[in-house]
């Protein structure tokens, strides 16, 4: 890992009453890459991204973003974070433009005419700009609440299971999204509770489990935890997944503004 990474997270623990939720968390993310904290339901992946968004104070241990601590530094830190959770956070009465400027104007920055239009065609939604975030389908939504997460540059966006919910040609809209973040130099570290998710978008993968990280590596370091796959000749089926896609993704990237 690098001497000076994005997110380094030391020991933390943390309980709500006997409940002990966080039971020492060692994490690091490198600057632009993709980190994937993959675990079930009540494995405690929200909990860590809420206190490294400095909306959650550990009981123990340290965590820092961009070089500052999310307990001593939590003003530093929220300058250099965004957080994208499960739920879009994008209004709904407001078309696609004027949610962008809105967020601009909230983060009291200079042009938030300017940011708005570059945000909407490095997104792909110039030609829905003017249109209400109500017409939108569930990827042109999460892509939008995305670009809101990005005003103002953030170094670091954290990203909450971000395509619960979504069909199949929007979850590669925001899978392609979030590896251009990563391209871009921003780090990202995402929660999943999705396999496949975590194996097409992570540099690295930290698998949580009741508290605790079990495993972290590349996706090879993890594969050579287990025996050799023995090899063995099947005929291949394509899934319901490739079917759909087949029919109706070329139609949906059509007219997907």
């Amino acid at each position: 890992m690098s001497a000076d990474p994005a997110i380094r997270v030391e020991g933390v623990t943390k309980s709500f009453g006997r409940l002990e939720v966080l039971r020492g968390i060692d994490l690091e993310a490198a600057r632009g890459s993709i980190v994937a904290l993959l675990g079930s339901n009540g494995a405690g992946k929200s909990t860590l991204i809420r206190i490294l968004a400095t909306l959650l104070r550990p009981d123990a241990g340290r965590a820092s973003v961009d070089g500052h601590d999310v307990v001593t530094q939590p003003a530093r830190v929220r300058e250099a974070i965004s957080l994208t959770g499960q739920f879009t956070a994008v209004d709904d009465a407001l078309t696609a433009r004027e949610n962008l400027v809105l967020v601009a104007r909230l983060r009291h920055l200079a042009g938030p005419a300017a940011i708005a239009g570059e945000l909407l065609a490095r997104f792909a939604l110039a030609e829905a700009a003017d249109r209400k975030a109500a017409t939108f389908s569930g990827g042109m939504r999460r892509r939008l609440d995305i670009a809101m997460s990005l005003v103002g540059s953030p170094s670091v966006v954290f990203l909450d299971e971000p395509t619960t919910g979504l069909d199949p040609q929007a979850r590669l809209e925001v899978w392609r999204t979030v590896r251009q973040l990563a391209e871009a130099g921003t780090t990202v570290l995402l929660t999943t509770q999705t396999l496949d998710e975590a194996e097409q978008l992570a540099d690295r993968i930290a698998i949580l489990h009741e508290g605790r990280i079990l495993v972290h590596g590349t996706l090879a370091e993890l594969k050579a935890l287990l025996p050799p796959a023995e090899v063995c000749y099947v005929e291949q089926q394509p899934t319901l997944e490739d079917v759909f896609l087949a029919l109706v993704g070329s139609e949906t990237g059509r007219h997907a503004a």
